[in-house]
């Protein structure tokens, strides 16, 4: 089996990942710098809690965008492949950070590329976004569409790091998958995304937050599909590729409401507020090119899914900050 190196290792889609590359045997290398910007760290640690049991498991604490870290990770460590997860996420924060934004997500990326190949790295496994479509590409999202117009600091500096990827698969011949992943919940999904911040709402007898009115639609994938495409990229070396990671069916904001208020047992108050500048009326991904050369199938509808989540929110998740 391959040492995996894991960035943000202990975040959602991180953790997940680990613990799939665990179960099926793999050396596992994660590293995350616990950055406070949407939870803290024993949150993170709970995250993990099963792969730190695990004898085939190191965690590093360390910040991509230490150059020197990094290279005493790769020079102790020797991963052959690399999953890159680790970034400033979220469009709405990255309005206020984008230097932060621009710093972890390119410059960190960087480096981590830099790394991979100076050490002869088999396979790298960008996690990318949808947010990088914009608001006027045409649905479905195709990944030969231009993604040249993204809205947000967030989604500019993930296209960004597709095109280093690009640069540094054209001059060394690395192997790169670049996934864009669409709209990703499930448990240990962040707080400040809509489904978890929703839950809390409705289960609090707060106001539910809902931009504009009500009809946007976003291509909502559930973690266990996303780690299926991951694992599947890391497995299958293609020179440089880009690939969508969706569900295929976008679902309107109010019958995301109208799914956890059946799932919680409980009605919603909801509060109408305007569109932010930042948010697309549409996420939606052509999940063709996926099914092809990852033999990806998303299998969790998102009437499923919710009751999922809402089942690991009632038992864990609802008391995070």
């Amino acid at each position: 089996m391959a040492t995996v190196l894991v960035t943000g290792a202990a975040g959602f889609i991180g953790s997940h990942t680990v613990d799939r590359l665990l179960a099926r045997g793999e050396q596992v290398i994660g590293v995350d710098n616990f950055d406070p910007l949407f939870y803290g760290r024993p949150i993170k640690e709970r995250n993990l809690r099963w792969a730190l049991s695990q004898p085939n498991f190191t965690f590093v604490t360390a910040d991509i965008c230490d150059g020197e870290a990094m290279r005493q990770l790769f020079e102790r460590y020797r991963p052959q492949k690399v999953i890159h997860l680790a970034a400033l996420a979220g469009v709405v924060p990255s309005l206020e950070r984008p230097v932060d934004y621009d710093r972890v997500n390119v410059l960190g990326t960087t480096i981590l590329l830099d790394l991979a190949r100076r050490y002869s790295v088999e396979m790298f496994v960008f996690g990318s976004s949808s947010s990088v479509y914009g608001a006027d590409t045409k649905a479905p999202f195709r990944e030969d569409a231009p993604a040249v117009k993204p809205i947000s600091p967030y989604g500019a500096t993930k296209r960004m790091g597709e095109i280093l990827a690009f640069t540094f698969h054209h001059l060394f011949g690395l192997n790169i998958t670049c996934l864009r992943f669409f709209t990703v919940y499930g448990p240990r999904q962040r707080p400040d995304l809509a489904i978890y911040k929703f839950a809390r709402c409705i289960l609090q007898g707060d106001p539910v937050p809902i931009y504009g009115d009500g009809t946007s639609q976003r291509d909502y994938t559930y973690i266990d599909d996303i780690v299926d495409g991951i694992l599947a990229a890391l497995d299958k070396p293609m020179g440089y590729e880009i690939i969508n990671l969706g569900c295929g069916e976008p679902v309107v904001l109010l019958r995301v409401v109208e799914l956890l208020e059946r799932a919680l047992g409980k009605k919603a108050k909801l509060q109408f507020l305007p569109m932010p500048p930042t948010d697309p009326p549409l996420t939606h991904a052509d999940i063709t090119k996926a099914r092809k050369l990852l033999g990806y199938e998303p299998k969790v509808r998102i009437d499923e899914g919710i009751p999922r989540f809402v089942e690991w929110f009632l038992r864990e998740g609802h008391d995070r900050p």
